[in-house]
């Protein structure tokens, strides 16, 4: 097995070159502490230079030209999958069966990005089908954006870069990437790899530094055209207040709940709330974080639950047998043994886990939990399973609605006449029947409404259409 043991040394880039700076990022394992690698710093200057080599720009990509780089950088990706595995592993504390899981879907990020690259959408309207009508015809095309910037999280530090990258690259829309100074090694290596697999160095730079010399500067300027974020509601609203006149894609987290019926199949049910909660550590934006169960089967369920809660050890990320590895660090770590802490407080009770060592957060199974509890009300980003009893599928459709959020759910039922009453009456960008919250493939729409986001949905042929705008033009006919 590959083992990161030295020191992994890396920079920023404004188009290909290396930052020149004596400011340095120290990047620690969430687990034991050590020291995983160190990034280069850019400041104010760096960020205008990138800007301005974006602008710039250089020669044009063909379509077969964005297919060609995007599948080497594929082909690349699936050469080196245990070493992005095992890198993402030592920054983030994820185990390795999420590691590995998660490059095999940004391997399908750049291969739908290179497929969908080859394709043209567009369209031709007769001008002739009106009194008002002249013999021509109106053709659409797409062309790209001058230069976009890309802003990602810390939870997936490989396939959330992909997903705005790899998009972009297939439409010839030049952008700059400012990944989480949590998890920045995976980000810039996949860059790495995409200059290597013949990206023009004009297409991509990638910066980290102080806030106010790097993100603010590039969500603020007038000559950025879109602005595509996934984080926290705080920092998404405050980057919709302050991008100003231009795009913004904002994914903002959830607070996703699994809805189980009393005709569901047991045993489906509980394996999809087990892998909804506990997959990633519980940090994805789609992990059930909310188990809605009808009354009827909350005591069975809750007792097969903490069975199959028990599977899942919690440990050391690299060993094989981990199954649920750190969250991001100690004080995320923290913050979510508060908000158990205060469930308890209310009335709640903790039936299995709950213990916390450093980052490691057992995972966490929690009945009689209130409605109005901070751990249900607002995102918990970690391995918290809290299970409440509901009346029926209105009582749960209200229950789910009551947040803020609004970004996935899901049901778990035998009757179709309910699974649709629950599609039409949930207000989530995603319903799915008999699955997880989070299910879907990494071409198909993908977003949330509320404080989910702004019903702009991505996935890749959706980003695509974002990081384009559409011309058109006329000629007699």
């Amino acid at each position: 097995m590959l083992v990161l043991d030295e020191v992994t040394s890396l920079t920023g880039y404004i188009a290909g070159t290396p930052l020149q700076s004596g400011a340095l990022l120290e990047v620690k394992s969430p687990y034991d502490g050590r020291l995983v690698g160190t990034v280069t710093l850019g400041n104010r200057k760096d960020t205008e230079a990138a800007i301005a080599a974006g602008l710039k720009g250089g020669p044009l990509l063909t379509r077969y030209d964005r297919f060609a780089v995007l599948d080497k950088a594929r082909q690349l990706l699936e050469e080196r999958k245990e070493e992005f595995a095992q890198l993402i592993m030592s920054e983030s504390g994820l185990c390795l069966r999420e590691t590995r899981y998660e490059v095999g879907r940004a391997r399908d990020v750049l291969h739908f990005a290179a497929i969908e690259a080859l394709k043209d959408d567009g369209q031709v309207f007769s001008c002739d089908i009106s009194p008002q009508g002249k013999a021509r015809k109106i053709f659409t095309l797409r062309e790209p954006l001058s230069l976009a910037v890309a802003i990602t999280p810390f939870n997936h530090p490989l396939n959330q870069v992909a997903h705005k990258i790899a998009p972009a690259i297939a439409t010839g829309t030049p952008v700059i990437l400012k990944p989480s100074e949590k998890t920045p090694l995976t980000a810039i290596r996949l860059v790495e790899l995409l200059y290597e697999a013949g990206l023009p160095h004009h297409m991509l730079s990638v910066l980290l530094g102080p806030t106010a010399e790097v993100a603010e500067v590039l969500v603020q300027d007038p000559r950025v055209e879109l602005v595509s974020f996934t984080g926290s509601v705080a920092v998404g609203k405050h980057i919709a207040k302050q991008a100003g006149y231009k795009k913004v894609i904002l994914e903002l987290g959830g607070n996703d709940p699994l809805i189980i019926l009393e005709d569901a199949d047991m045993d489906l049910a509980v394996t999809l709330a087990a892998e909804g909660a506990y997959r990633n550590s519980g940090q994805r934006c789609t992990a059930v974080k909310r188990i809605l169960v009808q009354e009827s089967i909350h005591d069975e369920f809750v007792k097969r639950f903490v069975e199959k809660t028990k599977e899942y050890i919690c440990g050391d990320p690299a060993d094989a047998g981990t199954r649920v590895g750190t969250v991001i660090d100690e004080p995320a770590a923290v913050y979510l043994e508060d908000v158990v802490k205060k469930a308890v407080a209310q009335g709640a009770k903790v039936l299995y886990g709950g213990h916390r060592k450093g980052a490691l957060l057992e995972p966490t199974v929690i009945v009689d939990v209130p409605r109005d509890a901070q751990m249900v009300v607002q995102e918990s980003f970690g391995p918290l399973a809290p299970i409440m009893k509901v009346k029926d599928l209105e009582d749960a459709i209200a229950l789910a609605n009551g947040t803020a959020y609004g970004l996935s759910s899901g049901i778990v039922t035998k009757d179709m006449e309910k699974a649709v009453y629950a599609v039409k009456h949930l207000r989530m960008g995603t319903v799915n029947i008999n699955e997880v919250p989070g299910y879907r493939i990494e071409n198909s729409p993908f977003g949330g409404v509320k404080d989910s986001g702004l019903g702009i949905k991505e996935g890749v042929i959706e980003a695509m259409k974002c990081f384009t705008y559409v011309k058109t033009f006329s000629m007699p006919w």
